[in-house]
């Protein structure tokens, strides 16, 4: 794997399953990641020191949000590092994947780095909205510390139900292909879907309205992904 021609080909056979996976997921962050999995090899960058990178790109952009005053430029830039932050997220289990370097340890790092990211960008919006105002009354502060309940119980639940599914064996394989209509229905609740919303951040009642209707949607979600696996989970104790 001396050239990087030939690191990507080896990239793409270390892919994930697209089961359950947005279209954005699919299609923008994983090639993304791919291809900085991709100069992380060649560079000789540990999987987990590209996580550290991807935490280095979200927390840099968060803090932005918490100090910075609102503005379209500022709105640009806190979504360039959210995005590469979130591709290089993705690039931490590729390169580890590829090179058989992923460990316990590793995988612990990448979740911490993930649950401190849904905490603090929607803690960064609750300073924001109290710091700089742009919103209608106190009430709306409840609305960032809402959205961040929902991102936390839905990872949490999420990462428990991906634990508590491999305590009980493998799943059945069923070969079938990853659903395109899914794939479509998940884009509001992925996380580089989110990260658009900020760069509204230069017109304070467009980023609230758009901010707040996207933690209704994954409200919604959250309890269609919680239902669902509590049923799966539920299925295995009865398997």
């Amino acid at each position: 794997m001396s050239d990087t021609g030939t690191v990507l080909r080896e990239l793409r056979g270390a892919q994930k399953s697209s089961k359950g996976v947005s279209l954005y997921s699919r299609y923008v962050n994983r090639p993304a990641g791919r291809l900085l999995a991709a100069g992380a090899f060649r560079i000789g960058l540990t999987p987990n020191q590209v996580t550290l990178v991807s935490a280095v790109f979200t927390f840099t952009a968060v803090a932005a949000v918490a100090l910075g005053e609102p503005s379209w430029k500022l709105g640009a830039l806190v979504y360039a590092g959210l995005v590469a932050g979130f591709a290089f997220d993705s690039a931490d289990g590729q390169l580890a994947r590829l090179t058989g370097r992923g460990g316990p340890d590793g995988e612990w790092l990448d979740h911490v780095v993930d649950c401190a990211k849904m905490i603090l960008v929607h803690t960064a919006v609750l300073i924001s909205f109290h710091r700089f105002g742009g919103v209608p009354g106190e009430g709306w502060l409840l609305l960032p510390l809402g959205f961040l309940f929902v991102a936390v119980l839905t990872f949490c639940a999420g990462l428990l139900r991906e634990q508590l599914g491999k305590a009980a064996g493998p799943a059945p394989a069923t070969g079938a292909a990853p659903s395109g209509i899914r794939a479509v229905a998940l884009l509001p609740a992925d996380y580089g879907v989110f990260c658009l919303v900020f760069l509204l951040l230069g017109s304070p009642g467009a980023f609230r309205t758009g901010y707040a209707v996207l933690a209704a949607v994954h409200a919604v979600f959250l309890v269609a992904f919680l239902g669902k696996w509590f049923r799966e989970l539920r299925a295995l104790r009865a398997g």
